[in-house]
């Protein structure tokens, strides 16, 4: 029996990454998780996944749970748990470094003392764009001139990165670190500014599609399935210390071509218009740079190859959406 703690399993895609391991019913799953990004309702998702016996949780901080005299003992930890979003992150600037590196450094001191092995997951945004949007492991991180909330969140991930290669080396932490690109798919929330949920509840009540910047932004969505299974193997065969970029090259599109799928799949008589997103979020919204991963590393390492196209993603998406609408329990709908 393997004893994984999940940090953010009632995120978007920590209750993916749940799922998929809830599959080993020899793995004795706990979560971590205060809610405050999750678009998950806990008794749908227990329900879902027909009342787990091999699963709980605590509704609480990753402060306040290693902050008890009595932790348990797990083989393994996936830290997921941040602030999310291009608009989510607006609200923390300021209070981002402080948080991830306070969180992480208890994650770590655990799995030193507990000799645990620990997954983290990063972001794409300290690549800045890579070269033209181009982005492998072997470049340098970029540090923008521009101090904006964005910034934070991107440099806040690189110190615990750091933090954590450092201490691989060290004090033989055992540690391996992902970087998501664009993830999508079924659970998103319009919550955080995320593009593809928001331009599906647009579509399915007729409302205008709203894209930014002229939709001429570059990404390559990955589905939440693909992140999930990506990390999964990651924390199996990842070499200690190492990042891998986890995401889908074959996805790279523009967002007005985002746009013109999901209206097409909607069957929406939708318009689709531009909008500044400043006059939405405001003056501190910025948007991401363009960005496409080289996954040649996570291929010849880990044995990771995404499964899913993007239409696949839209429609599993829209699917899961129309399902919570029907229930009623989204928490988030656009009219």
């Amino acid at each position: 029996m393997k004893k994984i703690l999940i940090i953010g399993g009632f995120g978007f895609i920590g209750s993916m990454l749940v799922e998929k391991l809830l599959k080993n019913r020899k793995n004795k799953l706990h979560i971590v998780d205060d809610m405050s990004a999750s678009p998950i309702d806990i008794a749908d998702f227990i329900d879902v996944n027909k009342n787990p016996k091999n699963l709980s949780f605590d509704i609480t901080t990753v402060n306040d749970f290693f902050s008890r005299k009595k932790v348990g003992r797990w083989d393994e930890i996936y830290h997921l748990a941040s602030r999310v979003g291009p608009a989510g992150v607006l609200l923390y600037g300021g209070n981002m470094i402080r948080e991830t590196v306070r969180d992480g450094y208890l994650i770590i001191d655990y799995c030193l003392k507990r000799k645990a092995k620990m997954l983290y997951v990063s972001t794409s945004e300290l690549y800045g764009g890579g070269q033209d949007g181009y982005c492998d492991e072997t470049m340098p991180k970029i540090i923008s001139a521009m101090t904006t909330v964005r910034l934070e969140y991107a440099i806040a991930k690189l110190a615990m990165e750091t933090a954590i290669i450092n201490t691989v080396s060290k004090y033989g932490l055992r540690a391996v670190i992902v970087r998501p690109f664009n993830v999508a798919g079924k659970r998103q929330s319009t919550v955080g500014g995320f593009v593809l949920p928001r331009f599906i509840q647009q579509a399915h009540n007729g409302k205008p599609i709203t894209v930014f910047a002229g939709g001429e932004g570059i990404r390559t969505f990955t589905n939440v399935k693909d992140i999930a299974e990506g990390m999964i193997l990651a924390m199996a065969k990842g070499k200690n210390g190492e990042a891998y970029n986890i995401g889908n090259p074959a996805n790279k599109l523009k967002i007005v071509e985002l746009a013109r799928l999901v209206k097409k799949i909607m069957k929406s008589k939708s318009e689709i218009c531009f909008v500044d997103p400043k006059k939405i979020f405001g003056k501190y919204y910025e948007e991401a740079s363009d960005k496409f991963p080289e996954i040649s590393k996570a291929r010849a390492e880990l044995g990771f190859e995404p499964k899913y196209g993007i239409e696949a993603t839209i429609r599993e998406a829209r699917d899961e959406y129309l399902r919570q609408l029907k229930k009623g329990i989204l928490k988030d709908v656009i009219e």
